[in-house]
């Protein structure tokens, strides 16, 4: 049985070798008996949101994301802009891009050939998860607000974007994903902002925050990173453990500022989750909320809040709470 799938698809994103996945999506559905699929090739994560809106507005309820998380959460925008229900819509995850966390607890194979073939088991059986979607906003300011689904961050999780994020840096996050496999870029990006801490103001004096859930101030101090996180997004952010996307709800995790000696070694033991074996040595704290998240530093400089791979710059406070809910396509 054919039906309507679209896919949308980012010219340059993940190692080397996923750039050369494009072309072979169509044909490969078609060897499974899908034959109303058309790929949408687009350049930008600008692109893949005016895609998105548009095919959505045209009929389309099956689209899937060929890229990483960024094009994903794009296509996440472009379904809201359409003004359709995004519970209407069921949305794949196609991993053709770096620190591809959703898709990888989905269960989605790297490898074009065997993914293609579990979306079409999937769309033929229906086989989807709900997933919650986040909001950001910024208190003042005239950015507008965001959607994500995923993991995101401030502090050095709220810098890897500026690291990560462009035209130019695309090209090197393909060397580096063929060389380190799919967390080499955010890795990099890791480091690339902690050294950069140490050559700017920021880097010299760090400020202070102000952490509220749910209406009420739960904690302050100084961070040296803060993860926001969905909910289970597997072992490579292991903290949120067995949590499902759609759960209704959404975790902070903080790692406090203990001085930059100290920073490498924190981070270690949050990657392979044994700061959570000790998580007052290592100044790491957890946060579940129900409602809604404000982040307010104490500065009135503008400050990056990572949005699952691109960063929205706020000032004042940042405000994250669920919005809605997706359907994803599931293994």
């Amino acid at each position: 049985m054919s039906r309507r799938i679209d896919v949308i698809a980012t010219t340059i994103s993940g190692s080397v070798r996923d750039w050369g996945k494009t072309r072979e999506i169509a044909p490969l559905f078609q060897k499974h008996g899908e034959y109303g699929v058309a790929v949408h090739a687009v350049d930008t994560h600008r692109d893949a949101r005016s895609k998105a809106c548009e095919l959505v507005r045209s009929g389309c309820r099956i689209l899937i994301s060929a890229g990483g998380s960024g094009t994903f959460n794009s296509v996440v925008e472009g379904c809201y802009d359409s003004g359709i229900e995004p519970a209407a819509v069921t949305l794949g995850f196609l991993r053709k891009g770096s620190a591809d966390l959703i898709g990888k607890v989905l269960g989605m194979p790297d490898e074009i050939e065997e993914a293609v073939k579990v979306f079409v088991d999937s769309i033929r059986a229906d086989k989807v998860v709900p997933c919650d979607v986040l909001l950001g906003s910024s208190e003042e300011g005239d950015v507008p607000a965001r959607h994500f689904v995923g993991y995101g961050g401030a502090e050095v999780f709220g810098e890897i974007p500026h690291y990560t994020e462009n035209r130019f840096i695309k090209y090197y996050k393909g060397y580096l994903g063929q060389l380190f496999g799919d967390l080499g870029p955010f890795f990099i990006g890791t480091n690339l902002a902690i050294l950069g801490r140490f050559f700017t103001r920021r880097g010299r004096g760090r400020y202070g925050w102000e952490i509220s859930v749910d209406d009420q101030v739960v904690a302050q101090g100084r961070y040296q990173a803060m993860i926001l996180v969905n909910g289970d997004l597997g072992p490579d952010l292991p903290f949120a453990k067995d949590v499902p996307l759609g759960s209704g709800n959404f975790y902070l995790f903080t790692i406090a500022d203990k001085g930059s000696i100290h920073l490498y070694r924190q981070l270690k033991h949050a990657w392979d989750s044994t700061i959570l074996e000790d998580p007052k040595r290592w100044g790491f704290e957890s946060y579940r909320i129900m409602h809604h998240l404000v982040l307010r530093p104490k500065t009135s400089d503008p400050f990056p809040v990572n949005m699952d791979g691109s960063a929205l710059m706020c000032r004042k406070s940042a405000r994250i709470e669920i919005f809605g809910r997706i359907r994803l396509l599931s293994r």
